[in-house]
């Protein structure tokens, strides 16, 4: 039969056919793919770029004892607001001793002790509380000391451990446990495909807690990087990867294959930057500070923070947002387990061959 004007053997001739022709061929997909990426890597860049190349002070709750009601003592406060753009947020104790219980509640991040009547103040930071706002404060003291004829003494009174001098290990190991959460999710619905979801659920579970156990040993063991409580961490480390591994399941139920763009951007794009790991969160922009503590990368941060510098001051907060991120993804999971592109078919056994 000879080709007609209008697209003979099924080669499509309206709009509505060509378009259709498209959805159904194997490139459309990569087509896709290719446009995505390619967003994905200036979002990426743009994010941590955003986050963490130009701190800002935004808010730095201090504590403040002694003579801070002298001229001086004035004079000092005002001249800190001033040098760090109103950031610091003083709050006033009656001893060191209280302001120091603060600090290891991690509900101020300094302590001004003002003496003699204000020509002296010692200025306590604590490194393990954010390394980037200890620096902050001691640089801008001294100037600040000497603009107002202030004697200024620096101290860490809670430093980094020895084989974390930048405070960046907690934040290399909670990416560690995010990332191979979710990655270890997508392998297991290409690999593994034929799970059911209690299967599902457990095998998600066993794979975050040896890769939990697996991240703290080498930091811990063979490094020596930190030294950590690591029972704690060990179980911190777990949690996060389970919680990032059910959140991909989350969306692949929800969303099917392309699951991976809502966990990309929930854990990474927005979660990592705002974890206050590598800035911390008075640094950060003031939207991501208060968003970060909500995601499972900020809680896991704080978490372990927590842990490895502030014994005895453990929060539950941290706990619950990973927990309830965990229980809410396996939620939504198996409600609407069916609609998950993986599972084994079950045929009756009366069934017909």
């Amino acid at each position: 039969m000879a080709d007609t004007p209008h697209g003979g053997h099924g080669r499509p001739s309206t709009p509505g056919q060509r378009w259709a022709a498209v959805r159904r061929s194997p490139l459309l997909p990569a087509v896709v793919l290719v446009l995505i990426l390619g967003a994905a890597a200036g979002l990426f860049a743009g994010s941590y770029t955003y986050s963490m190349a130009k701190p800002t002070p935004h808010s730095i709750p201090t504590a403040v004892v002694g003579a801070y009601r002298e001229d001086r003592g004035t004079a000092f406060l005002d001249g800190m607001e001033e040098a760090l753009g109103a950031a610091v947020k003083a709050r006033t104790y009656d001893s060191v001793a209280q302001a120091r219980r603060a600090v290891d509640e991690q509900e101020v991040f300094a302590i001004l002790d003002v003496r003699d009547g204000g020509r002296r103040v010692v200025l306590d930071v604590s490194g393990a509380s954010g390394v980037s706002v200890a620096q902050v404060l001691a640089e801008a003291a001294p100037a600040v000391g000497r603009e107002t004829g202030v004697a200024v003494t620096v101290r860490d009174v809670n430093p980094l451990q020895p084989g974390d001098p930048r405070g960046l290990a907690i934040f290399y190991i909670s990416l560690a446990a995010v990332i191979i959460g979710f990655v270890g999710a997508i392998q297991l619905s290409v690999h593994a495909r034929e799970l059911t979801p209690p299967e599902r659920i457990a095998f998600t579970a066993a794979y975050a807690l040896l890769g939990g156990f697996a991240i703290a040993a080498a930091v811990d063991w063979l490094l020596g990087a930190l030294d950590l409580p690591f029972v704690e961490s060990w179980l911190i480390l777990a949690l996060t990867m389970f919680a990032s591994g059910m959140v991909f399941t989350m969306f692949n139920t929800l969303i099917g294959r392309w699951a991976m763009l809502p966990t990309w951007g929930l854990m990474v794009l927005l979660g990592n930057p705002s974890s206050g790991g590598a800035v911390s969160w008075p640094l950060l922009p003031s939207a991501l500070g208060a968003i970060g503590r909500w995601l499972p990368p900020g809680a896991s941060v704080s978490a372990q923070h927590t842990a490895v510098y502030f014994p005895g001051h453990q929060h539950a907060m941290p706990f619950l947002v990973l927990a309830g991120w965990a229980l809410v993804s396996c939620a939504v999971f198996w409600t609407w387990r069916h609609r998950h592109p993986g599972g084994r078919e079950h045929h009756p056994a009366h069934a017909g061959s």
